[in-house]
């Protein structure tokens, strides 16, 4: 690295307090909405809400699962099924015996059932007869209690008593029954209500998350029939038909069940019609199925077709710390930039896992205070052991979470403003012309390490300002020099030991462009919002291989993160890795730095790189446009080219056009194709020199 590339330290520009930019009022309907949501999300956040949501949620399955025990135990008790059930098991399971005794007992089941059927149609044909016999034997009997009662008192008007007490006994039923009946109804459903909650609080119908802490299933171990019965019972149809179908019930399916680290780990093979995607979507609904929570199930899809692999962490390891960083634990730690991995943290499996940075190209993301600055914070701490490597970091939080460098790292530039994204994009561009020095360098030339970090990269993406050549600093095209610096770095620093590492958060097209997302050789993700997310912090492969990192739980899974690359051990078969990574904080951050200074002989902290303006596009223009009066825009570009292919490369049409809009000198139409005018090229450069 020259020297020349360093000024001394500079007093950063006042920082510059844009104007409010208005707000565009919004309509009555999405204000109301908004205020809902504001409202949900506050109700939500209350652990009264929640507990009274669990509440609900607990003894409405009660009820409802009661009811479905109750009718399922009713329709087994008056049909066959329950027989029929056990002989498809027994038939899976390859027990014939019991296939035949249970065919018997479903037989004389039947027969049972035909004879009191047959029995109770002969009472109803003989149920006329036997009334009118009934009736007149009781009304003979009340006649010769009568006339019993009469002889005994001489008196002839006894006759009727049995009768008139009969009726009087029948009047003082109906009065009461007419007042019992109606509470009687309306406390009939409350008791069938009580008896059917009763039943499912029972049998533990409700949902675990629903349930007190204390009452929770911490879940048991797996076993080979808990996981045929997890997939049985997934609602996915061909798969039940198939497991049912299966002699051994689902058990060929299974690979053995290994323990891994803090969990198991198995291969499930599925059969014929039932692909690996329909199971990746019922991730929670196995979970649940398995007795986990969702983030305790991990599926990854093998080399071998139709397979899933499951690894099914033990009930809440993964919420217990896995324990501080040999950074902090071990004073005598080193660090080597070739040979070397950097401590990382632990796999979920509970394994030891290090990182090689190696002419590797590294970009981390996830969503805000998630752990993103911690996880690529480590890393540099553990290189900083090297003093070979040196660092060039740009901080576009600015709240200290990398001061700790100051003395350590050559350039160290914080603050969240444009005008820093500006001084960061500068850095970046500074270390292209250090990349390129040391490509014109005589073969065999060594190189130190040179690693550029930016963190909250998405700053310097989005940054709206535009230097004095009206080039923007941030934006995605071809002519954003931010853009175009990490592209560059991209495409030939490694050969010479320029590594370029980006901490950015929220991904989108728009702060995270395809080209330079898909340029870092180790892609890393922490929690985002959404499956599209993934994609764009892993690649399309690895989300399709199993990576997850939309799945993680937001605050709970700090520090947790899914990476891709091939300077980490990843398992055989899968392509990615989830990894806990240690978390230092900013006071055991310091000490280590403090302990890295002691290697290196003392280092000079610049806060802003000189400018350095050696491409002028408009008058590169000028040039490629020679003498004539005007010149085809394809011409212009391939000429651009020509005299400086490393930065004119990504040109296109549009850029070129965006980029001469600014001085009023865009291309127009000529002859039916699209020309650059010399005239206004000179124009603008006059009126340029004249501002």
């Amino acid at each position: 690295m020259t020297d020349t590339l360093i000024k001394a330290p500079q007093d950063a520009p006042e920082d510059t307090q844009d104007a409010p930019t208005p707000v565009a009022s919004s309509t009555r309907p999405e204000r109301r909405r908004a205020r809902y949501l504001k409202v949900a999300r506050a109700a939500l956040a209350d652990e009264r809400v929640r507990i009274a949501g669990r509440l609900a949620v607990r003894h409405g399955s009660y009820v409802v699962g009661g009811t479905r025990v109750v009718a399922r135990r009713t329709w087994e008790g008056r049909t066959a099924s329950r027989y029929e059930r056990m002989i498809r098991a027994a038939e899976a399971a390859g027990l014939m015996d019991e296939v035949k005794e249970w065919e018997a007992r479903g037989y004389a089941f039947r027969k049972a059932r035909h004879k009191r059927r047959m029995e109770l149609l002969t009472a109803m044909l003989n149920a006329p007869k036997a009334i009118a016999s009934a009736a007149a034997a009781g009304a003979g009997l009340l006649f010769i209690l009568g006339l019993m009662l009469a002889w005994a008192d001489h008196d002839a008007r006894q006759v009727l008593a049995p009768a008139e007490a009969l009726v009087d006994l029948v009047r003082w039923v109906s009065f009461i029954v007419g007042i019992v009946w109606g509470p009687g109804l309306a406390i009939a459903p409350w008791i069938g209500l009580a008896a059917v909650w009763a039943v499912g609080q029972q049998r533990h119908t409700a949902p675990q998350w629903a349930l007190p802490a204390g009452q929770r299933d911490a879940g048991g171990p797996i076993t080979p029939s808990i996981v045929v019965t997890a997939f049985r019972d997934l609602g996915i149809a061909a798969l039940r038909k198939s497991i049912e179908a299966m002699g051994d019930v689902g058990a060929a399916m299974l690979s053995p069940i290994v323990i891994a680290g803090c969990g198991v780990e198995l291969d499930v093979t599925l059969p014929t019609g039932v692909s690996t995607e329909e199971i990746q979507n019922k991730r929670r609904k196995l979970a649940e199925n398995l007795n986990r929570h969702e983030h305790e199930v991990f599926i990854t899809i093998p080399e071998a077709a139709r397979t899933v692999r499951l690894w099914i962490a033990d009930s809440g390891a993964l919420d217990e710390p896995i324990g501080p960083s040999p950074l902090v634990t071990d004073p005598d730690v080193r660090a080597d930039y070739k040979t070397g991995r950097a401590p990382w943290g632990q796999s979920l499996r509970g394994d030891a896992v290090a990182l090689s940075v190696y002419q590797r190209m590294l970009l981390i993301t996830g969503l805000s205070n998630q752990g993103k600055t911690a996880s690529l914070r480590a890393i540099a701490l553990w290189l900083a052991f090297d003093p070979t490597v040196e660092f060039w970091i740009g901080d576009l939080k600015g709240i200290g979470d990398w001061r700790m460098f100051n003395g350590l790292a050559k350039v160290l530039i914080e603050g969240p403003t444009d005008e820093h994204a500006c001084a960061v994009t500068e850095m970046v561009e500074a270390a292209v012309r250090e990349m390129e020095r040391r490509l014109m360098a005589p073969a065999g030339t060594r190189h130190d390490p040179l690693v550029v970090i930016v963190d909250e990269a998405q700053v310097a993406f989005m940054n709206p300002l535009k230097d004095d050549n009206k080039l923007p600093y941030g934006g995605k095209k071809a002519t954003s020099r931010y853009f175009m610096a990490c592209r560059r770095l991209h495409n030939q620093g490694r050969a010479v030991n320029v590594t370029l590492w980006q901490g950015t958060q929220d991904p989108t097209d728009e702060n995270l462009p395809k080209l330079v997302r898909e340029g870092a050789h180790t892609r890393a993700s922490l929690v985002v919002g959404t499956e599209s997310q993934a994609k764009m912090a892993l690649g399309d492969k690895a989300v399709d291989g199993g990576a997850a990192p939309h799945l993680l739980r937001q605050g709970l899974d700090k520090g947790t993160i899914v990476v891709a690359s091939d300077g980490i051990d990843i398992p055989a078969g899968e392509a990615s890795i989830t990894v806990r990574t240690y978390f230092i904080d900013t006071d055991p951050a310091a000490e280590i730095a403090e302990r890295a200074k002691q290697l290196r002989s003392g280092v000079a902290t610049v806060h802003r790189l000189e400018v350095v303006k050696d491409v002028d596009p408009l008058a590169d223009i000028l040039a490629a446009l020679g003498t004539a009066p005007r010149l085809r825009t394809q011409d212009v570009l391939h000429a651009l080219r020509t005299r400086n292919e490393a930065y004119y490369r990504e040109w296109k049409y549009g850029d070129l056009k965006e980029f001469l809009e600014g001085f009023d000198a865009e291309p127009h139409k000529s002859d039916g194709v699209m020309v650059v005018d010399r005239q206004k090229v000179i124009d603008a450069l006059a009126g340029r020199s004249a501002a």
